[in-house]
């Protein structure tokens, strides 16, 4: 009896010994992974910007200072994709041409170096009918520019 004791005793030890140091590298990852570092919180300022001057009445000419020359588009995960700033700002017009409202609402936004990824709802309220998409925009950046911009629908 006294030896199952002792063995209930080490395995109770062990088991809060491993739970002990789970549970603190768990949270020490925690903290490390909030930390942006410089470059990653200007490209989270960019990108958040960016989605700040949808609006309506919609001027594309606003975002194409955000969007490098060559820029890349893809407007869900089935479209295909559009380079360019008239070939991007020919897209968008068909979204924004007769909207009498417009936002992006950024719900949660993080980036891992050149890459920020952001959680939206993006509405327009168009004469006929209006369009809500929850999705996520993953923007790939260069030199304070939006090389790459996809957005992937959350279903």
């Amino acid at each position: 009896m006294r030896h199952l004791i002792q063995q209930i005793g080490r395995r109770k030890f062990f088991a809060s010994a491993t739970a002990g140091t789970l549970a603190t590298i768990a949270q020490s990852t925690k903290l490390h992974a909030g930390e942006l570092t410089s470059n990653e919180q200007d490209n989270v300022k960019i990108v958040n910007d960016f989605c700040a001057v949808w609006r309506a009445p919609m001027n594309l000419a606003e975002i194409t200072p955000f969007l490098a020359e060559d820029c890349v588009y893809r407007a869900s995960e089935t479209a295909p994709a559009e380079t360019g700033h008239d070939a991007i700002t020919n897209l968008l017009q068909q979204f924004v041409a007769e909207a009498t409202f417009c936002e992006f609402e950024v719900v949660d936004t993080f980036a891992r170096g050149s890459i920020v990824v952001n959680e939206r709802w993006d509405r327009f309220q168009l004469p006929t009918r209006r369009i809500e998409w929850h999705g996520v925009g993953v923007f790939y950046m260069k030199d304070k520019k939006i090389l790459e911009w996809s957005d992937f629908t959350i279903l």
